[in-house]
């Protein structure tokens, strides 16, 4: 399996950006008018989620401080240790820098015109649309997937390459669950260890890992055998197939993943750092208002919070904070501290990246209309 994913992913990286001649000698296979997903920004939409935004964050730092007892620790804000926010700074901007290597090496196949500077814009665009759009970054995702289709992808690579990238990042996010819960049970890690915050994590996570990796398995061919399980009704085959193609595209994902896994480069480094390095950023914040608890339970429940961004919520804003206070106070931490303590880390991690990420976003619209005025890379 090795050699043949290695030959496809070779593949990939000649043949992605090559355009596709169509019959009437158009150029590549794009929809020129395909516009930016900024379309779907309407007027209403985003008055609405500048209205919740602000009632949200409003409520967390105004009002959220004056329940149960929390006030006084929030008066010291102001007295947080300065040298340990500063090294929240440098943890978050070492994330960053982790997260555009990773998307660079598993989404920029080789020879294409997609440059490091690029997939930095791509990064921080998506980032900027994620807050806007919620349901697990669905913002974000549109707003690459069409970035690279803009570069000259085709729609499958597209796919699969996103989900390799997903594949890959979220493998990370799974294991810390099933180790740091299963670790923190049994006694291997210092630290409080309730059932439902170690052993009911950690059971989700092998069950997301028995359902994804064997799509692995799927074969090629799928969709056609799918379709073929209806020959007299056109239709119904039609739809057969349609439903098909998912697992397909997951298969191609999965064993793209695997293969990068597989023969690691500079870039996968990023696969781990841009985890290690967030939860450094929440570690220093710890820091910076009070004793940080073990980092067993800082990892868990870190990941146990960030389970909020499946929330319908602009950029998990609410879901997020909630779950993690809420994650912390279960695992014995005092909840001022905590409260305190993740506030301060969603300033470093959600809003500090937001500004760039929208000058990014602005950035990207002008450099894809220059691929547009530019001949596909041979």
């Amino acid at each position: 399996m090795g050699r043949d994913v290695q030959r496809r992913a070779d593949a990939r990286g000649s043949a992605s950006t090559a355009p596709i001649a169509t019959p009437n000698g158009a150029g590549p296979e794009h929809d020129d008018d395909e516009e930016m997903p900024s379309v779907t920004m309407t007027r209403r939409r985003v008055v609405g989620s500048v209205v919740f935004v602000l009632a949200v964050v409003a409520f967390l730092y105004f009002g959220l401080p004056k329940i149960g007892g929390v006030q006084d620790t929030w008066k010291r804000v102001s007295d947080g240790d300065h040298a340990w926010l500063a090294a929240a700074l440098v943890f978050e901007i070492l994330s960053m820098a982790s997260y555009v290597a990773l998307f660079h090496g598993v989404h920029v196949p080789p020879r294409s015109r997609i440059t490091l500077r690029d997939s930095y814009l791509m990064t921080m665009a998506g980032l900027a649309a994620t807050r806007l759009f919620a349901a697990g970054g669905a913002g974000g995702v549109a707003v690459t997937a069409w970035a690279l289709r803009r570069s000259g992808m085709e729609r499958r690579e597209v796919a699969e390459r996103m989900i390799a990238f997903l594949i890959l990042l979220y493998g990370v996010y799974v294991a810390a669950m099933i180790v740091c819960g299963i670790g923190l049970r049994t006694g291997l890690f210092p630290g409080p260890a309730p059932f439902g915050m170690t052993i009911v994590p950690a059971a989700i996570g092998l069950l997301a890992i028995a359902l994804v990796l064997p799509l692995a398995l799927v074969p090629e061919d799928f969709p056609a055998r799918v379709e073929a399980m209806a020959p007299r009704r056109p239709r119904t085959a039609k739809w057969l197939r349609r439903l098909a193609l998912g697992p397909a595209s997951m298969r191609g994902g999965i064993r793209f993943a695997i293969h990068k896994a597989a023969h690691p480069d500079r870039a996968m480094v990023g696969v781990a750092t841009w985890w290690i390095f967030n939860v450094a950023v929440l570690w220093a914040c710890f820091h910076a208002f009070g004793d940080a608890p073990p980092m067993a339970v800082i990892v868990q429940a870190y990941f146990v919070g960030m389970l909020g961004n499946l929330l319908p919520l602009p950029g998990g804003i609410g879901g997020v904070d909630g779950g993690m206070i809420g994650a912390f106070v279960a695992f014995g931490v005092s909840g001022s501290l905590a409260i305190v303590a993740v506030l301060a880390y969603r300033v470093f991690a959600f809003w500090l990246p937001t500004v760039p990420g929208v000058i990014a976003y602005l950035g990207l619209r002008k450099r894809v209309a220059g691929w547009r005025r530019e001949p596909a890379a041979a």
